[in-house]
């Protein structure tokens, strides 16, 4: 193993990874500080954290950190996560709530929630394009299309019918267990499940889902008394919000497949 070239690449995939997680980082940070402190009498801290979503979003895009075809993403999975909200956090439901008051939301559901999610796609739409994503074995995206609606419905319908998160869990793997995910950090193309990659970014959504309840963005009814870690369960829906997340961002790119399966996919005869 060339050491030299690993530090390079390690060093290169980190800084890349940031760069990805600008606009997470920027929202778990903002919740942070302004848990611990926060000056502001005449401006409620969710609405606050509502308008510094913006601005930041405004600020992307002025340097060009941002494509508009990114925040077309942000767009999308704001309305998408807005309407779960709106149902999970209904007094009916109650699957969480948020303790704070606000001006700029909806029914039960302060606006800067939806950033929450559209972080998730910003960093899939930034990585997709950084990394310089190709694949084997990719399914067709009707078929993913199809299990990201099943997957969407089913986070509404469980709550009245049978839970299907397991069998949901199975079709994924059934779909996906073949494609190999492949991504560039430097010169040399480097290589991982997709099923295994989606699993460590469901992972640290998880982590930051912990910061920031522990930061009163939002409570589960088990943490209303005192704060404790949120059920590793909650793995298996970032989990599955992770592969509803990468298919919406494949239907605004291109699936390229890897050189060696383009290779395969040609009759030796052309090729020569």
């Amino acid at each position: 193993m060339d050491v030299k070239l690993f530090l390079k690449e390690f060093w290169l995939f980190g800084l890349k990874q940031a760069y990805a997680c600008l606009f997470g980082g920027f929202l778990i940070l903002v919740m942070i500080v302004t848990a611990y402190w926060y000056p502001l009498d005449s401006l409620h801290r969710y609405d606050f954290i509502f308008l510094a979503a913006i601005g930041f979003q405004i600020l992307l895009l002025l340097t060009r950190l941002e494509t508009l075809r990114e925040s077309l993403v942000i767009v999308i999975f704001h309305i998408v996560a807005t309407v779960m909200e709106l149902f999970k956090t209904s007094d009916a439901i109650g699957s969480w709530y948020y303790p704070e008051e606000y001006v700029f939301g909806i029914g039960n559901v302060p606006l800067f929630t939806g950033f929450m999610y559209s972080a998730v796609g910003s960093y899939i739409a930034r990585i997709w394009r950084i990394f310089d994503f190709e694949f084997s074995s990719y399914p067709s995206k009707s078929l993913s299309v199809v299990l990201v609606v099943l997957i969407y419905l089913n986070f509404f319908s469980h709550h009245f019918i049978y839970d299907f998160r397991w069998w949901l869990m199975a079709a994924t793997v059934v779909l996906f267990y073949r494609t190999h995910i492949f991504f560039r950090v430097s010169s040399r193309y480097r290589q991982m499940p997709v099923l295994l990659g989606w699993f460590l970014v469901a992972l640290f959504i998880w982590i930051a889902e912990n910061i920031a309840t522990y930061a009163n963005i939002w409570i589960y009814p088990n943490q209303a008394e005192q704060w404790q870690m949120v059920s590793f369960s909650k793995l298996s829906s970032w989990y599955l919000l992770m592969l509803l997340s990468f298919v919406l961002v494949s239907l605004i790119n291109t699936i390229r497949l890897h050189e060696k399966q383009v290779e395969r996919a040609v009759p030796e005869s052309v090729r020569q």
